[in-house]
């Protein structure tokens, strides 16, 4: 068995063992391109295999209005890292209503940031031994932390993830000079800030190292 499916499966069991009132809230943090999204859909589809109903959801639906996150300027790294993100409504929401103390009636997403427009996503009710995998940048900051029943930090070196970024974003941006730029003045920037504040890897349950994919390895002992 390959060493990314050793961990994968590793985690998923450990996460389908966690024992929470209410649905167990997984956050699945990292740098932008260090694999969140990849690790949390292939996290899902196991726990789906274990027999537990799945929420999968991201950060992407909880974008501010574009005239918030670029009032510092769009190639601003304390605007992405400060501004990009209702925190409020994630909590109010999705987190919170999910926890041991909440109603189970949670909303997904609030904001589509492509089209710049609020989104009506219905109420929905989570069901018996439901499990939330959430991926997104900043998820450890300490606005969130207390809202994470497990907790993972995706880790890659930052010229791994530029390559990544490179590849990935090119139909989107069409120019891999724009691309570097971005990521050169704001994203990288702005992780390197919340990496400072809010130390992720000694904040998460469990740090994965992904910068090889097909070799990711655990890098911190499990806390549960």
């Amino acid at each position: 068995m390959a060493a990314r499916d050793q961990v994968l499966d590793s985690v998923a069991k450990r996460v389908s063992n966690l024992t929470i009132r209410g649905t167990v809230r997984v956050g699945i943090d990292g740098v932008d391109a260090a694999g969140k999204t990849t690790i949390a859909d292939e996290l899902s589809d196991r726990l789906r295999g274990l027999g537990r109903p799945v929420i999968r959801r991201g950060i992407d639906g909880f974008h501010c209005p574009r005239q918030d996150r670029y009032a510092r300027g769009s190639d601003s790294p304390e605007g992405y890292y400060r501004d990009s993100f209702d925190l409020v409504a994630l909590v109010e929401l999705l987190l919170r209503p999910l926890g041991p103390d909440g109603t189970g009636y949670y909303r997904t997403a609030v904001f589509d940031y492509r089209r710049d427009v609020p989104l009506d996503v219905p109420t929905m009710k989570a069901g018996p031994g439901a499990i939330l995998i959430f991926d997104g940048v900043f998820l450890l900051r300490p606005q969130l932390r207390p809202f994470w029943d497990y907790s993972i930090f995706v880790k890659a070196e930052f010229q791994v993830t530029l390559r990544r970024a490179l590849h990935r974003d090119l139909p989107l941006w069409g120019d891999p000079t724009r691309i570097e730029q971005r990521y050169l003045t704001r994203y990288i920037p702005a992780q390197k800030i919340y990496i400072a504040e809010c130390n992720p890897e000694a904040n998460a349950d469990l740090v994965i190292d992904n910068s090889d994919p097909s070799n990711a390895t655990v890098t911190t002992e499990p806390r549960c």
